[in-house]
């Protein structure tokens, strides 16, 4: 790769959290800097799909040429993608950057209705007023459902995240300008875990985290406190990807006393964190009826069609 990469960014079903995240290289993304150009990232600088004058001498999207191509969120409309496939065409590598470009994200949990449902949602109301309004000319039609970066178009790269770790990004494009393959985290977020596992015990059922887990002291170090499984609070932990700690390793969500939720995805790519969990609680005699609902655990990874309507 040669001295002064160049890379594109853009975002699609996503709400520019994995945007913060580059940010949040902090002086790094200053380093970054010396060594790429930035040729197309509509959320730091300003570049029009369709010429700058809008004049219409282009006609159709016009995305620069780029080694490296940075894309958030999903696949929602056709606007959606039509900007993916110009990414895949104009850029040698893709990286698919957070849980919502590589597993469908918060976005995705739309998959379990139809479009009408979606549409009858979002612009109806509670009340007894009728709105009569729906999307028309103009607004980029909806496809039939969320779907995930690769299914749409070839990826060459995923980096989970709700939002990536920005150690993380960084490590994997400062791999790719050493001509070296990113090596992204591949243990779960379990293994990673510094609390005390002393065994299931007696445990036999799990509730929603609406009370703060045991510990002696808010400020008491994590390796003194158990597992939240251990004390009935559902936590992701063991069927989610590790890496929300960056380099430092320790979950994020565990670091606040708070149990994983699961935004960093499967711990393998074509993982299904719904049944790797159901099955993890039952091998440990856990009742899986006494989950409040089964469909949340796919929050952050419903694309791949593993939520859809239900019947």
């Amino acid at each position: 790769m040669s001295e002064k990469a160049t890379v594109a960014s853009e975002w699609l079903n996503s709400c520019s959290g994995c945007e913060i995240a580059i940010i949040d290289l902090g002086e790094r993304l200053l380093d970054l800097l010396e060594l790429v150009d930035f040729v197309h990232i509509p959320a730091l600088m300003d570049h029009k799909y369709y010429g700058q004058l809008g004049d219409g001498k282009h006609k159709h999207i016009n995305i620069p040429e780029a080694v490296v191509g940075l894309v958030s969120g999903g696949i929602r409309n056709e606007e959606h993608m039509e900007v993916a496939e110009e990414m895949r065409k104009k850029c040698k590598i893709i990286i698919g950057l957070g849980t919502c470009a590589t597993h469908g994200g918060i976005p995705a949990l739309s998959n379990e209705y139809t479009n009408a449902e979606t549409v009858d949602y979002a612009f109806s109301t509670d009340t007894t007023d009728e709105n009569e309004f729906s999307p028309g000319p103009g607004i980029p039609k909806l496809l039939d459902r969320c779907y995930a970066l690769d299914e749409k178009i070839k990826v060459d790269i995923m980096i989970p995240g709700c939002p990536p770790h920005p150690d993380l990004i960084f490590n994997a494009l400062a791999a790719l300008l050493e001509g070296k393959e990113p090596q992204l985290p591949k243990k779960s977020n379990c293994d990673c875990c510094p609390t005390i596992r002393e065994g299931k015990g007696d445990l036999k059922t799990l509730r929603r985290f609406l009370a703060a887990p045991h510990y002696k002291t808010p400020d008491e170090p994590l390796d003194k406190m158990r597992c939240f499984l251990e004390q009935g609070m559902l936590c992701m932990g063991p069927v989610t990807r590790a890496g929300c700690g960056g380099d430092k390793i320790d979950p994020r969500c565990i670091t606040a006393r708070v149990p994983c939720r699961g935004c960093y995805g499967p711990v393998k790519p074509d993982g299904n964190q719904l049944l790797d969990m159901l099955n993890a609680l039952a091998s440990n005699d856990i009742d899986i009826d006494s989950l409040p609902e089964y469909r949340s655990l796919l929050r952050f990874s419903g694309a791949h069609n593993l939520l859809k309507p239900e019947v």
